[in-house]
C-alpha cells in the first residue's frame, strides 16, 4: 500500500487540521480501561468506503477532533466553524488504524550489550546465578557508570527511532543501571533531553532498587545498607531534580523482598512519585500482593506469581485502585523459559493486562511491541484482539497517561499508527514483520510511508 497524503489547502486550516480516511478497519479502544471479558474490545469502526459514511478521524491542533461517519464529522466541524475539506487528507488505503503503540516496561538507557550470557544460559546458568557472579544488571552498570552522556543520548536516540518505526508512540523508561545518586540522575536527566526531542512521549521511572550495586555487596547488612542508601540519599535527589514520575523496585528472591520493597515505594510516595513494581518475575516473592495494597499503577513481570497475588490482583480490579498486570513475554521467551505469566487466568479473573517489552540488554533485547505482541497470543494464548488493548489503552493506564494517549477519542491526542494491513488480526499473524505505513504523533505524521 502507498501513503497519499494529499494538501487540502495552503491555509491555517490544512496545517492544523489532518483528517485520516480510506481505513478498512479503525480500532478506536474508546471505553477505558479494558478487563475480563473487555479484555478485547476494541471498539472498532469498520471500514465503508462510500463517500459518506466511510468512517474516519478528523485532527485539529494535535488532538482528535472527530470520529466516525465522514458526512457526521463533517457536519459537527462545520458547527465549529472549520471545514473538513479543507484538512490535509491522509488516506490509509484500505490499510487499519489503531491508537499508537504504548511500551509500559523499557530499560531504554544503558551502555555496552550481554550477549555472552544467551551462551551462559545454554550451558545451564540461571539468572541470579549470573547476577551472583558479577554478571547481568551489575555488567550493565559498569558500562552505564563508564558511558558519556552524549553515548547515552546517541544510544536512546538510537532506539526510540526502532520503537518508532515499529508503532510506538508512548514509553515508561527506567533508570536503574546507576545505582548510585550520580549516575541515576544523569540517565533520568538524559531522558528529559529525549523526552523534548521527541516525537515519542517518555515516562521516566527511577529504579535505584534494580540490584545491590558491587560497592555494597562486600558488607554483612548489603542489601539493608543500599535500602537506606535509596531512602535517604537517591530518593530525596530523584525528587529534587524533578523528572521521574515513578518508582520501581526489583521485587524478588534474591534482590530485594516485599518488606524491603514496601519500605522504598512508600518513602517513593511520601516524596509524591507514583509507585510500580518488577513482580514476581522469577519466583512467587509476594510483589503483587504489595502491589495491590500500595495501589501501585503496574505489577510487571508476574510470571510467578502465586494465587493470593492473583486474587489480591483481582480485588484491586473490582476496587477504586485497579493494578495493571502488564506482562513481558519477550523476556520469558528470550531467557529460554517455559514459564510464561498466567495471562487466560488473569483475565478470566477481571485484572486488567498489559503488554511491554521490557527493552533492556540483557533478557530481553527487543524494541518491537508487535513481537512482544505476536509472543503474547504464541505463548500466553491472547487473542489479536486483546493483545491489541493490552498494548495500547492498558498499557497507558500501566503508565498514568490513559487520559491523554492509548485510545482514539475525542479530545485525545492524535497518536495514531497506519498499519499496511486491513484487519487488526494481522498484526500479530505477520511475525516479525514491520507494518508500519505511517505514524502520527501529536496531529503530526512523523513517520511517512516506506
Amino acid at each position: 500500500m502507498t501513503l497519499r497524503v494529499i494538501d487540502g489547502g495552503r491555509d491555517e486550516t490544512a496545517e492544523r487540521g489532518l483528517v485520516i480516511s480510506g481505513a478498512t478497519e479503525i480500532a478506536t479502544l474508546a471505553g477505558g480501561l479494558r478487563r475480563g471479558a473487555r479484555q478485547g474490545d476494541l471498539a472498532l469502526l469498520a471500514g465503508d468506503r462510500s463517500a459518506d459514511a466511510e468512517p474516519v478521524v478528523a485532527i485539529w491542533d494535535g488532538r482528535i477532533a472527530g470520529l466516525g461517519p465522514r458526512a457526521e464529522v463533517s457536519a459537527d466541524l462545520a458547527a465549529q466553524g472549520l471545514r473538513l475539506e479543507r484538512f490535509t487528507s491522509l488516506d490509509a488505503d484500505g490499510g487499519c488504524v489503531t491508537p499508537g503503540l504504548v511500551d509500559p516496561h523499557t530499560h531504554l538507557l544503558f551502555a555496552g550489550t550481554r550477549e555472552e550470557e544467551v551462551r551462559l544460559r545454554q550451558q545451564g546458568a540461571g539468572y541470579l546465578e549470573i547476577l551472583a557472579a558479577g554478571g547481568g544488571i551489575l555488567s550493565s552498570v559498569a558500562a552505564t557508570r563508564a558511558a558519556s552522556t552524549e553515548a547515552l543520548l546517541v544510544h536512546g536516540r538510537r532506539w526510540l527511532a526502532e520503537m518508532l518505526a515499529h508503532g510506538v508512540t508512548t514509553i515508561e523508561a527506567k533508570s536503574g543501571y546507576g545505582l548510585d545518586v550520580e549516575t541515576e540522575l544523569r540517565l533520568l536527566d538524559v531522558y528529559g533531553v529525549l523526552a523534548d526531542e521527541g516525537p515519542i512521549d517518555i515516562v521516566p521511572t527511577f529504579l535505584g532498587a534494580h540490584a545491590v550495586p558491587p560497592e555494597f555487596r562486600s558488607r554483612e547488612d548489603s542489601v539493608e545498607a543500599y535500602v537506606r542508601n535509596v531512602i535517604e540519599e537517591q530518593l530525596p535527589a530523584v525528587a529534587r531534580q524533578g523528572i521521574a514520575r515513578f518508582c520501581d523496585v526489583f521485587c524478588e528472591k534474591g534482590v530485594f523482598d516485599a518488606e524491603q520493597s514496601r519500605r522504598i515505594l512508600e518513602a517513593a510516595a511520601g516524596l509524591g512519585l507514583g509507585t510500580r513494581m518488577h513482580a514476581d518475575e522469577l519466583a512467587a516473592s509476594g510483589g503483587a500482593e504489595l502491589a495491590a495494597d500500595l495501589g501501585a499503577a503496574s505489577a510487571d513481570h508476574v510470571a510467578a506469581i502465586s494465587d493470593s497475588g492473583i486474587e489480591a490482583l483481582a480485588e484491586a480490579a473490582d476496587g477504586d485502585r485497579p493494578v495493571v498486570a502488564t506482562l513481558l513475554p519477550a523476556t520469558t521467551w528470550f531467557l529460554m523459559s517455559n514459564h510464561f505469566a498466567p495471562a487466560r487466568r488473569l483475565i478470566d479473573r477481571g485484572v486488567p493486562v498489559a503488554l511491554g517489552t521490557d527493552f533492556n540488554p540483557g533478557t530481553s533485547p527487543n524494541s518491537s511491541m508487535p513481537l512482544a505482541m505476536t509472543i503474547a497470543c504464541l505463548s500466553l494464548g491472547l487473542s489479536p484482539e486483546e493483545a491489541l488493548a493490552a498494548a495500547t489503552i492498558n498499557a497507558a493506564h500501566a503508565v498514568g497517561r490513559a487520559d491523554e494517549v492509548g485510545s482514539i477519542e475525542v479530545g485525545k491526542l492524535a497518536d495514531i499508527v497506519v498499519w499496511n494491513v486491513p484487519r487488526v488480526a494481522q498484526l500479530t499473524y505477520w511475525v516479525g514483520a514491520n507494518l508500519v505505513e505511517t505514524v502520527v504523533t501529536g496531529g503530526r505524521a512523523v513517520l511517512g510511508a516506506r
